[in-house]
């Protein structure tokens, strides 16, 4: 019998910057609490992520109670994790969809356009605001945060591994933003799981992720390179994408912690 555990925990609060590790969170329908409920956008409204500008790689993010701190170099702000809506509600592109959000405040967005070098505005996306997941693979009429596309994201420890001994350089698995990594069992054994849970929280699995060239970016640095896709593309690649890891929509919503037994159903 297999011993599956939970062994990390990630959330990243602002979509493309840096991620936070937990030790527990709460699971939502959207997504992990708190995970990906702000994202910058640029001057048409559209979202900015890594793919394009590596540089948000350096924003670093701390939550302490109800505060989230963001960080960049010597600089740093501080705003509420649930802030306060006083910007009227704007729509703003995320892939092919459009969703309400609010600017959180001027000043934020101002912060964010000097260091980045680039007009931009700070949003939030309210727990009660719509954005559906793909009806091809919905179970529930499932709603995701701002996210790619899916609430969840796992990945095995041991997959990382079987592709790290193909490296020069082995990557860490922040290049691939999880919000689960698992121990034990095969390398890619997520590809074949569909109802499983993680202490008793359940899960489903819907579709396998595709890997795009943020996983280039070092995040210490937000220097591109080749690596790890080009590696992943010889021996992970299906109908011209490259996978990596599973995603998920949660058909329970309750609290899980590092150290949870996993049972594959």
């Amino acid at each position: 019998m297999k011993d599956l555990r939970l062994s990390e925990i990630w959330i990243y609060p602002v979509k493309s910057l840096g991620g936070i590790r937990l030790s527990s969170c709460k699971v939502m329908e959207k997504g992990l609490l708190y995970d990906r409920r702000f994202m910058l956008i640029d001057e048409e409204g559209k979202f900015m992520t890594q793919r394009v500008y590596p540089k948000m790689a350096l924003f670093k993010l701390s939550i302490e109670d109800t505060q989230l701190t963001i960080r960049h170099q010597q600089e740093s702000i501080a705003l509420p994790i649930v802030p306060p809506i006083s910007e009227p509600a704007q729509s703003v592109q995320i892939w092919d969809d459009r969703v309400q959000a609010n600017e959180v405040n001027p000043i934020y967005s101002q912060w964010f356009s000097d260091l980045l070098g680039m007009k931009c505005r700070l949003v939030f996306f309210p727990e009660e605001n719509e954005r559906p997941v793909d009806p091809t693979y919905k179970v529930n009429d499932e709603h995701v945060s701002l996210a790619d596309a899916y609430p969840f994201l796992i990945i095995g420890q041991t997959s990382l591994n079987d592709l790290n001994t193909r490296l020069k350089e082995p990557v860490p698995m922040n290049r691939f933003r999880p919000n689960f990594v698992f121990t034990g069992g095969d390398p890619f054994e997520e590809d074949d799981w569909r109802n499983f849970i993680i202490g008793s929280n359940g899960f489903t699995a819907v579709k396998p992720c595709a890997r795009c060239v943020l996983t280039t970016v070092n995040q210490d640095t937000a220097v591109r390179g080749a690596e790890p896709l080009k590696t992943l593309a010889s021996y992970r690649t299906k109908n011209n994408k490259v996978y990596f890891g599973q995603n998920l929509i949660a058909t329970h919503h309750l609290q899980i912690q590092v150290g949870d037994k996993i049972s594959v159903l």
